[in-house]
């Protein structure tokens, strides 16, 4: 019997195990075959206070877990396959064991959605990022591709201007979905050019980012001349961006052009689904209320599968303090 269960091994939930561990109470964290989360695929964090000369995504990781199992916090290296939080004790599944805990706290983070496309995953952190604000820094002078068509991609593309020499932000439709506010601002940033209805099929380098090749996607519902038109605007884009055509058959164009880095922003997925009876916004959220409190009493949320807006590594630890925070109060009146 544990007295809390941390689902999730990412910042939120190895500071929650900290401070619950700290507190005396007896702390089970179900980790994940990969443990860590998404700091296990970051390089140099500039960003996360107390390091003034930057640290590893992966070592502070490894300093955050063994930090928590000074002070007692179990760690297993175990996936969870589901829960019954209808009764108490809690149950905490993984494929081999259930554990029974007074309380939980679900701290399963959120995954980035990427592109997909072949030399992405290999160069994560060697040119491909989704956090402008963990990344931006690397990019000073540099020719840069945002890709996508919300807000979020915007603030992406915006942000980047700070450091980088030129940003060309890139949606595979015909129109942005970002706010009417958020374009504006894009578009009056004189570093910042779009691409619309346009595509990264791959990237490639030599182990970094140095090139990528982009299809355009021509369908065309309207007349010849302005398919002209259209298709002479992209060839001057590429042009401006120094890109070399390879293909073109009058349905698409394929052409290569050289770049320094690629940003992501296409949304993320939040670590929700497994969680059976637990209330999430349309998104996918989980819901909290009242100070990191899901609506099943005892069972508490942190991090990034509960934030849907700052997707930082430091606002998930601070999550992560309130949940054990909370749980430990919440313990204390039950004893």
């Amino acid at each position: 019997m544990y007295d809390v269960i941390i689902i999730g091994s990412g910042p939120a939930g190895f500071t929650a195990a900290i401070y619950t561990s700290r507190a005396n109470l007896k702390t089970l964290v179900i980790g994940g075959e990969r443990w860590g989360g998404q700091l296990m695929l970051t390089t140099m964090l500039e960003n996360f206070p107390g390091f003034p000369d930057g640290i590893e995504g992966p070592e502070l990781m490894m300093r955050m877990r063994r930090q928590a199992e000074k002070f007692g916090a179990e760690i297993i290296e175990k996936n969870f396959v589901k829960g019954d939080f209808r009764r108490t004790p809690f149950l905490a599944h993984t494929d081999e064991k259930v554990y029974e805990g007074k309380s939980v706290i679900i701290a399963t983070g959120a995954d980035q959605k990427w592109l997909g496309v072949p030399g992405e995953q290999e160069r994560i952190g060697r040119g491909v990022s989704s956090c402008a604000p963990c990344d931006g820094m690397f990019f000073r002078n540099k020719n840069i591709i945002v890709v996508g068509g919300g807000d979020s991609a915007m603030e992406e593309a915006i942000m980047l201007t700070k450091y980088a020499k030129h940003v060309v932000v890139m949606h595979r439709r015909d129109s942005f979905r970002a706010s009417f506010v958020m374009q504006e601002k894009a578009k009056s940033n004189p570093k910042i050019s779009f691409l619309l209805g346009c595509q990264i099929i791959e990237i490639l380098g030599d182990q970094k980012v140095e090139r990528v090749m982009l299809r355009s996607l021509l369908r065309q519902k309207a007349t010849e001349g302005q398919a002209r038109i259209k298709n002479k605007e992209l060839r001057e884009m590429i042009d401006l961006n120094k890109g070399e055509i390879i293909s073109e058959d009058g349905e698409e164009i394929v052409w290569e052009m050289p770049i320094d880095g690629i940003f992501v922003a296409i949304g993320r997925v939040p670590n929700s689904k497994v969680f059976e009876g637990i209330t999430v916004d349309s998104q996918g959220y989980i819901a909290a209320n009242n100070h990191m409190k899901t609506n099943i009493d005892g069972v508490f949320v942190a991090g990034d599968v509960y934030d849907t807006h700052y997707d930082q590594a430091i606002t998930a630890a601070g999550f992560g303090c309130a949940a054990g925070l909370e749980v430990s109060a919440w313990l204390e009146k039950r004893a």
